[in-house]
C-alpha cells in the first residue's frame, strides 16, 4: 500500500519527442545490433528520428526485413538497411561493416544491443549454455566494438560506442551467473576502451536499462505486466493502492518506456555528450540501488525457479 501523496515519477514525453535538436544526426550513420525487435529498434528509431541513416544487424531475416519498413517510415529517418549478422563470427562482423561503409558509409556510431539471456542456477549450466550467453554478450561485443574501433583508427575518424549493460555487472545477478558474468566484462570494456581510444576521439559508454517492456519479454514478466505494471512502457502509467504489477515494485511506481532508453543513447552518442566518456549511465527510476529496511526471507534460485534438489 501508498499513501495518498504518493504518485511516482512523472510519465515521459508521448511516443514521437525528440529529446535533442532535428537532424542532430543528419549525414551520420548508426548501427546497432539486435535492431530488429525489442529494445534494439526503439533505440534505432530515435536515432532515425534524429535524421541518421540506420544500419540494422540480428539474426533473423524476417524480423530485420519488417524492422527495416517500419524504420524507414520513421519522421525524419534516412536510409535505412539491414544486415543479417551472427555476432559472435568475426568473419561476418566485418563483411557487416564492409557491407554497411558500401551501402551508407562507415557507422560513426555503435550501438551494442544484442545479448542472450536466461535463467538458471549456476549448477544446472552447461558449457554450451555458458558458452551461448557469454560468447553473444560478451565476445560478440568485442568482435563489433573492436571492427568499429579498427575502422576508425585506420581513418583518423571520431566515432561513439554504446554498450547495453546491466545492473548485475555490479551487483552480481543470482539465477544470472552467465550473463551477470558477460555485463560485467562488456562494463569492463567500456571503461578500458575509453581510456585507449580518447585520445583518437573515440568514445565508449554504457547503457543499462532498468525494466522497459518490450515485445521480447519472457512470459513471466509479461504475467507480471497484465497486474497494472503498464504492458508496452508506452503507455507506462504510476501504480496505484492495490496494484501487484511490477510497476509498483518500483521506487519510480511505473515502468520504463522504450524511447525513454532511446533518448538516452542518442544523448550519449551526441555532440552534446562529447565529455562524457567511460561512463554507464543506468536508466531505471532507481531501481538498482533500492534496498529495504527489513530484508526478506532468502529464497534459494532453484526454489524460485522451481526446481527441484540438485542430482549430477
Amino acid at each position: 500500500m501508498t499513501d495518498d501523496i504518493t504518485r511516482g515519477l512523472p510519465a515521459p514525453p508521448p511516443s514521437g519527442a525528440a529529446a535533442l535538436p532535428p537532424g542532430t544526426y543528419a549525414g551520420q550513420v548508426a548501427l546497432v545490433t539486435g535492431g530488429g525487435t525489442g529494445l534494439g529498434k526503439a533505440i534505432a528509431a530515435e536515432f532515425a528520428r534524429l535524421g541518421a541513416d540506420l544500419v540494422i544487424a540480428g539474426r533473423r531475416a524476417d524480423r530485420l526485413k519488417a524492422a527495416r519498413d517500419e524504420l524507414a517510415a520513421v519522421p525524419g529517418a534516412g536510409r535505412v538497411t539491414a544486415a543479417v549478422c551472427d555476432i559472435r563470427d568475426p568473419e561476418r562482423v566485418a563483411e557487416v561493416f564492409d557491407a554497411a561503409q558500401a551501402a551508407v558509409g562507415l557507422p560513426d556510431v555503435l550501438v551494442n544491443n544484442a545479448a542472450a539471456n536466461f535463467p538458471s542456477p549456476a549448477e544446472d549450466l552447461s558449457p554450451n549454455a555458458w558458452r551461448a550467453v557469454v560468447d553473444i554478450t560478451l565476445t560478440g561485443t568485442w568482435f563489433m566494438t573492436r571492427e568499429f574501433g579498427r575502422r576508425h583508427l585506420a581513418a583518423g575518424t571520431p566515432g561513439s560506442i554504446v554498450s547495453i549493460g546491466a545492473s548485475y555487472a555490479w551487483t552480481g545477478g543470482p539465477g544470472f551467473a552467465h550473463s551477470a558474468a558477460a555485463k560485467a566484462g562488456v562494463k569492463s570494456l567500456v571503461e578500458t576502451l575509453a581510456v585507449e581510444w580518447g585520445p583518437y576521439g573515440i568514445q565508449v559508454n554504457g547503457l543499462v536499462p532498468g525494466l522497459v517492456p518490450h515485445a521480447d519479454m519472457t512470459e513471466a514478466i509479461r504475467a507480471g505486466l497484465d497486474q497494472g505494471g503498464g504492458r508496452d512502457g508506452h503507455d507506462a502509467q504510476p501504480a496505484r493502492d492495490g496494484d501487484r504489477g511490477l510497476g509498483a515494485r518500483q521506487p519510480a511506481l511505473r515502468v520504463g518506456a522504450p524511447r525513454e532508453l532511446g533518448w538516452a543513447a542518442t544523448f550519449l552518442a551526441s555532440p552534446y555528450a562529447r565529455f562524457i566518456t567511460g561512463h554507464t549511465l543506468v536508466v531505471d527510476g532507481a531501481n538498482w540501488q533500492r534496498r529495504a529496511l527489513v530484508n526478506p526471507e532468502v529464497t534459494p534460485v532453484r526454489a524460485q525457479l522451481g526446481r527441484g534438489r540438485f542430482t549430477p
